[in-house]
């Protein structure tokens, strides 16, 4: 009698023999067991690769009146220490990680394109190859998104000393964008990204926007502080959001990253263009930034996934956990992310984040087939629980990634017993970077 395999999907858990399903699935049926569980793969929708090396560094109150703001000098201070081999190595460790907490896919926002004098490479793309090559390591799939980086607010003051290595001219960010295009590499996608409306003059988005290739993913932050909001409206007028949805072709290829700081007509807005918005719920608790309004974008209709962002947690689990317990704490209810179709909360983000994959990765295709994590029914945190509510012992019970027992990419085993496949030789390279950082 041949094993069955259990596997998770948004319309509920369904059961399949071997034999009813694709090849790449089939390979796995090995390892199944009755008490396993196989879910798709979630797709980490913001990332700064280079932000893992200083988790743990900017823990320490500077003055009484810590923000965003002043997180950001040490991020500056960071990104200036970077070359392309050492971006490389901390970005395979934190990819590496990322398969281990169930992601398959990452989209990387990324800025660090120059040296820090801001000079070019002799390979303008080296740090961009630095990225892909960790990725192609790891096995993680890759939605690589050049950064332009113009100018330093809304009143187009120029970049600091610190932002200069972030600068792109519009020919440059072309010439970059095509010179990725051209790889073909079979886990990598290409997009866009707009670091925000205060970084990016008007004409200038408008310029790139207009020129993209149909279906191009473009990627952006907005409203994430109070800060950007009351500077946007001094200075344009109008709130970030409702600026963005007047003056550029937002729709279900943009992904706006945290959007915090919204009214309801632009939660209406968002929701109306079928943009998804990428929230990072450990990061926006660890900067402080402010709640997103999640009930009153779930009843607009809206498109939502999760990110790790500055990556001071790299897990699945924290950031669905804390998508809800934010609003928990915020309202006094329970249950806030669930409906009457889908009563279990951890389905129904898991299904949502899930869901905003394709656009926001830029992949033609949901890859289901392909992309797979197992959780072991056995575990502590699951043991005793129906199959049916396994993921919300996943989500809500157990420890980051202990739960986790294998990752398979594109049909192959990526992570095996909770641990990489390469595990041993990305930390020790890890470390050897995180000495040469810091010395």
């Amino acid at each position: 009698m041949s094993v069955q395999l259990s596997l998770w999907t948004p319309e509920g858990v369904r059961r399949f023999s071997p034999e009813g399903l694709p090849v790449a699935l089939r390979a796995i049926a090995a390892s199944s067991s009755d008490r396993s569980l196989y879910v798709p793969t979630l797709p980490n929708l913001h990332s700064h690769a280079f932000q893992r090396a200083m988790a743990g560094r900017a823990e320490r109150r500077q003055n009484s009146h810590d923000s965003f703001w002043t997180w950001r000098e040490t991020m500056y201070a960071a990104a200036a220490r970077f070359s392309p081999e050492l971006l490389r190595d901390v970005a395979a460790q934190l990819y590496a990680e990322m398969l281990q907490a169930g992601y398959g896919s990452v989209c990387e926002f990324h800025y660090l394109h120059h040296q820090p004098d801001g000079s070019v490479y002799a390979d303008p793309a080296a740090m961009s190859l630095a990225l892909i090559e960790a990725a192609e390591l790891t096995g993680i799939r890759l939605t690589l998104l050049p950064v332009l980086y113009q100018c330093g607010g809304f009143d187009a003051r120029p970049l600091s000393p610190r932002q200069v290595r972030f600068h792109n001219s519009l020919e440059q960010w072309w010439e970059l964008f095509e010179r990725l295009r051209s790889l073909q590499m079979p886990r990598l996608r290409v997009g866009c990204a707009l670091h925000s409306l205060r970084a990016v003059p008007e004409s200038a988005l408008r310029s790139l926007v207009d020129a993209l290739p149909s279906g191009t993913p473009i990627h952006m932050h907005i409203a994430e502080q109070i800060g950007e909001v009351e500077e946007c409206l001094a200075l344009r007028g109008q709130r970030p959001v409702t600026w963005l949805l007047d003056h550029a072709p937002v729709d279900g290829h943009w992904t706006l990253v945290h959007a915090t700081h919204l009214d309801p007509a632009e939660v209406q807005g968002i929701a109306s263009s079928g943009a998804v918005v990428a929230l990072c719920p450990s990061t926006e608790a660890n900067l402080g930034d402010g709640l997103f309004p999640l009930a009153e974008f779930i009843a607009a209709g809206g498109r939502f996934g999760v990110g790790s962002d500055s990556h001071i947690s790299v897990s699945v689990v924290e950031e669905l956990r804390w998508l809800e317990y934010g609003q928990r704490l915020n309202s006094g209810q329970r249950t806030v992310a669930a409906s009457q179709s889908e009563p279990r909360v951890a389905d129904f983000l898991y299904a949502h984040a899930w869901r905003a994959g394709p656009t926001a990765t830029g992949c033609a295709h949901v890859p289901m087939a392909t992309d797979w994590l197992r959780l072991d029914g056995e575990d502590p945190a699951l043991c005793g629980l129906a199959l049916d509510d396994l993921l919300s012992g996943w989500i809500f019970a157990s420890q980051r990634a202990s739960a986790i027992r294998e990752v398979w990419i594109d049909g192959e085993c990526r992570v095996r017993d909770g641990r990489h496949v390469l595990h041993d030789e990305i930390a020790r390279r890890f470390a050897q970077a995180q000495q040469l950082l810091w010395r």
